[in-house]
């Protein structure tokens, strides 16, 4: 599991308001290892991920950490920085992102190798912030590819949803790129969030930042594995405001 989406209601509500700031904190449960225990049988059954969202009058900046873990420690780490830059009003701007990350004891063309990108995104929010997307076009560059090809594409999109008075919160994003081999070769990835939000809840207090809930990470050709994977998580995030 090398990628989580952030919480994309609050990105997008922030990113509009440039006014604060906020930073989550999740832990899974993976159950990837029970499903396809042929094939993942040595898959971390932990996961966390640290979030940080930060506007400004420029744009925001963006960065994640995810951290696999298995009896010896941290298996494996991955962690993106992005950078929205926008000097106009306008619903676009340049995107700027960095990947990079190590997993133990995996031969070496299946290891995380630094990705740079460029792109544009597109962002849409509705007027209550209830619901919203984005869109991402980019430019890819992964150093060191073992196919010896660097320049890729990616397209990525997010979206979220707030129902029953924001109780419950719907978000995802879906990642398609390109590495090329002599074949060449789709790669895909979508991790759609559902969270219960207990400080929307009548009796418990409001600052009371605790959501309980589920990530399915669905895939096809990521990580070294060949055809299609939905892995369900159990989950729970605080998120400091």
């Amino acid at each position: 599991m090398y990628k989580k989406l952030f919480s994309c209601y609050l990105l997008f509500a922030l990113f509009i308001s440039c006014s604060i700031s906020a930073q989550n904190v999740q832990m899974h449960y993976d159950f990837g290892r029970s499903l396809y225990n042929k094939d993942l049988s040595k898959r971390p059954l932990w996961t966390s991920t640290v979030e940080d969202f930060v506007p400004d009058k420029w744009g925001s900046t963006y960065f994640f950490i995810d951290m696999d873990y298995n009896h010896n420690g941290v298996a494996s780490a991955y962690w993106e920085i992005d950078r929205e830059l926008k000097f106009w009003k306008s619903p676009v701007s340049i995107h700027l992102e960095y990947d990079g990350g190590n997993v133990k004891n995996v031969p070496e063309e299946y290891n995380i190798r630094n990705a740079y990108l460029l792109g544009l995104t597109y962002t849409w929010n509705n007027k209550d912030y209830s619901a919203g997307f984005s869109v991402t076009p980019m430019y890819k560059y992964i150093q060191g590819q073992y196919y010896r090809s660097y320049n890729n594409f990616q397209l990525t999109g997010t979206w979220y949803c707030n129902f029953f008075n924001r109780k419950l919160t719907f978000d995802g994003f879906a990642d398609l790129w390109r590495e090329h081999n002599d074949h060449g070769m789709a790669i895909f990835i979508s991790e759609p969030q559902i969270w219960v939000n207990l400080n929307k809840f009548k009796g418990v207090d409001k600052d009371f930042n605790l959501s309980i809930g589920s990530e399915t990470e669905l895939s096809y050709n990521f990580a070294g594995r060949d055809g299609f994977f939905a892995i369900p998580t159990l989950a729970v995030k605080w998120t400091f405001k």
